[in-house]
C-alpha cells in the first residue's frame, strides 16, 4: 500500500503527507486476499492447529479451489447476492473458506463468535435475517435448539457433524466444481456485517463494504514497522468474529500473501502461546491488552523460548506504560493502535519512525483524517479535550448500522464520524485518550473520566488489572469505584485498599480517588475482551438501590 518511495522517507509525518488512496472501482476481498496469490501453487496461506493438536497447512491455491466449491454450493442451494450468511465458527480453515465463498457470490458474511450463547446468536440472526448459518458440530445442539426462533434461516450447514436436518459442509464441497466465476463487485458493495462489542446497550451490526480491507493496510504496515518484511508470519488470538481478528489479523496480512497461523483454543494459556510463537516462527502479532497482561505473568520468556517476534500491535483498551516496556523488551516492538468496529484502526504508533509516548494512542495513520471536535462540531486546538472524529471520506468507514436507518446520522457531525471517545491532540499530533463520553463520572460537581485513575492505580505493584466506574452516592451524586484484580499471591486487605486510595490522592487529586474499592477475580467482558463497564455500573445502581 505504501510505495517504495514513501517507505524510503523513514519519516512518519512525510509519509502521512505524501500518501493518497488508490482503491479500484471494482474490488472483491476474495480475489485480493486469496485468488491473486493462487498462481504460486506452493505458496502457504494458513498454518492450522486444532484444539486437539492436529496440524495442517493450506496454500492459497487450495483455498481458492475450496472457496470456489463453497461458492458453487451456495448458489446451488439458492443463496443469492446480497443474502446474509452467518458464519458461527472460530479460527479454523472452514471459516476462511466460508467467508471467501460468500464474497465470491456477492453475498454478505456475518461472523459470529463460537463463544456466543443462544440469545446472542438469536439476536444477531433475527436482526439481519440471515438466510444460512455455517456452524461446527460442537455447537449443533445449541443451534438446533433455537432453530424455531430464527425463522429466516433456510439452510443449516454443519462442519464435521451428522446432525439430522443439517447440510454437511464436507459433502457440498465434494459435489461442487472447483471453478467459479466471481461476481464483479464494486469496492463500495456490502461484504461483511460485523457486530459491535455491546459495551453499552445492544450490539449494532456495522455493515462494511469490500473497500474496508485495503483501507486498513497503511495502519498494518506502520504498526508493524513497514510490514511485510521477508519471512513475516502473522498470528493473533483475536476471535475471527471481531474486526481485530478477521480484518486486521487474517485478511489484511493476506493482501500481501503473508502466511497466517490459526490456532483453535478453549482458553488463553500464556505458556502455550509462547511455545507456539517459537514453534511456528511467528514474527508479527496482534495481542489485546488483556492477553499481554496475562503473558506478562510468565517468568523469563526470553530465556525459556527462542522467539522471532519482531512486531506486536495492541488495542481495544489502554496499554499501560509497564506493559509497553515489557512488550518492547520481550517482543522488540510494541505499538498501541486506536480503532473501532465501524472503521478499523485509524491511528497508532510506528516504533521504527515515530517515538512512542507512553499513554498516547499515537498519530493518525496515512490516509486517515482524524481530529478532535467540540460539541458544536468544530475542530479544537491542540491540548483541548473533545470527541475523536474520523472524516466521512475514509475508505474504511462502515456503510451504516443494519436495521436502523436513522442511527448513523446521529453518529455524524457534518462530514465527521463521532467515535464517542474523548481525547486531546498535543502539539506534535499525538492523540491522548481520556475516556468514553458515557463513562464520565460526575462527583460533587467535578467531572472526570476513569482512564486517568486506572493509569494511576496500575502503578501499584499489587495490581494486575483495574476498571473504574461511577457508583451512586447520596451525598456526591457519584463516587469513583475501582474494581481490582490483584497480582498472583497478593491477598486483599484494608491496608492495601488504603495504599491504593492514597496513591491516587497523591498523584491525581482528592476528588478523583476511588472512595470505594472492590477486589474481584474477573471483569464482565464482551466476546472481544473489552470490559463491560455498563454491567459494572448497572450492578452498582442495583446494589445501592437496595440499601
Amino acid at each position: 500500500m505504501l510505495d517504495d518511495n514513501l517507505r524510503k522517507l523513514r519519516n512518519f509525518d512525510k509519509i502521512y503527507q505524501g500518501f493518497s488512496w488508490n482503491i479500484a472501482k471494482f474490488y472483491n476481498i476474495a480475489y485480493d486476499v486469496c485468488d491473486r496469490h493462487a498462481s504460486k501453487k506452493g505458496k502457504i496461506a494458513l498454518y492450522f492447529e486444532s484444539d486437539t493438536g492436529k496440524k495442517s497447512t493450506y496454500t492459497f491455491s487450495q483455498l481458492k479451489s475450496l472457496s470456489n466449491q463453497f461458492a458453487n454450493a451456495l448458489v446451488s442451494i439458492g443463496v443469492k447476492p446480497k443474502d446474509f450468511i452467518a458464519i458461527y465458527l472460530g479460527q479454523r480453515p472452514e471459516t476462511v473458506i466460508a467467508h471467501l465463498g460468500v464474497f465470491k457470490i456477492g453475498g454478505i458474511s456475518v461472523p459470529m463468535s463460537p463463544m456466543f450463547g443462544p440469545d446472542a446468536i438469536e439476536y444477531r440472526i433475527n436482526n439481519c435475517r440471515a438466510k444460512a448459518i455455517i456452524f461446527g458440530a460442537e455447537n449443533s445442539e445449541k443451534i438446533m435448539d433455537i432453530r424455531n426462533k430464527i425463522p429466516s434461516i433456510e439452510y443449516f450447514i454443519e462442519v464435521n457433524g451428522k446432525t439430522k436436518g443439517a447440510i454437511q459442509f464436507e459433502n457440498i464441497l465434494t459435489d461442487a466444481s472447483v471453478n467459479f466465476d466471481m461476481a464483479p463487485t464494486l469496492a463500495d458493495a456490502p461484504a461483511i456485517l460485523i457486530y459491535t462489542s455491546g459495551t453499552s446497550g445492544l450490539p449494532k451490526g456495522a455493515l462494511h463494504a469490500h473497500r474496508c480491507i485495503p483501507a486498513r493496510l497503511t495502519g498494518l504496515e506502520m504498526a508493524h514497522n513497514f510490514f511485510p518484511l521477508k519471512g513475516d508470519i502473522f498470528w493473533s488470538p483475536a476471535d475471527w468474529a471481531w474486526i481485530g481478528g478477521l480484518f486486521d489479523s487474517l485478511f489484511a496480512p493476506w493482501c500481501y500473501g503473508i502466511p497466517v497461523v490459526a490456532i483453535e483454543r478453549k482458553k488463553f494459556d500464556p505458556e502455550r502461546v509462547f511455545a507456539q510463537l517459537e514453534e511456528y516462527g511467528i514474527r508479527n502479532v496482534f495481542l489485546p491488552p488483556t492477553a499481554l497482561k496475562i503473558m506478562k505473568e510468565v517468568p523469563r520468556p526470553k530465556e525459556r523460548y527462542r522467539l522471532k517476534v519482531r512486531s506486536v500491535h495492541s488495542g481495544g483498551e489502554i496499554v499501560s506504560s509497564d506493559i509497553l516496556e515489557w512488550g518492547k523488551e520481550v517482543f522488540t516492538s510494541l505499538a498501541e493502535i486506536y480503532g473501532m468496529t465501524e472503521i478499523g484502526f485509524v491511528a497508532g504508533n510506528c516504533p521504527a519512525v515515530l517515538p512512542i509516548k507512553p499513554g498516547s494512542m499515537g498519530k493518525a495513520y496515512p490516509g486517515h483524517k482524524v481530529e478532535i471536535l467540540d460539541e458544536s462540531g468544530q475542530v479544537l486546538p491542540h491540548g483541548k479535550t473533545g470527541e475523536v472524529a474520523i472524516h466521512r471520506s475514509d475508505p474504511g468507514m462502515f456503510v451504516r448500522y443494519w436495521g436502523d436507518e436513522g442511527e448513523p446520522n446521529q453518529k455524524f457531525s457534518d462530514d465527521w464520524f463521532l467515535s464517542g471517545d474523548l481525547a486531546f491532540k498535543d502539539d506534535e499530533g499525538y492523540f491522548w485518550y481520556q475516556t468514553r463520553k458515557d463513562d464520565v463520572i460526575i462527583s460533587a460537581g467535578y467531572r472526570f473520566g476513569p482512564s486517568e485513575i486506572e493509569k494511576c492505580i496500575f502503578k501499584h505493584p499489587s495490581v494486575q488489572d483495574v476498571t473504574v466506574v461511577g457508583s451512586p452516592d447520596p451525598l456526591r451524586g457519584e463516587v469513583a469505584k475501582a474494581f481490582i484484580i490483584l497480582s498472583q499471591d497478593v491477598e486483599p486487605s484494608d491496608s492495601l485498599t488504603k495504599e491504593i486510595q492514597t496513591l491516587v490522592k497523591n498523584n491525581l487529586s482528592a476528588h478523583e480517588y476511588p472512595r470505594e474499592i472492590e477486589f474481584v477475580n474477573e471483569f464482565p467482558r464482551t466476546t472481544t475482551g473489552k470490559v463491560q463497564r455498563d454491567v459494572l455500573r448497572q450492578g452498582e445502581m442495583e446494589k445501592k438501590a437496595k440499601k
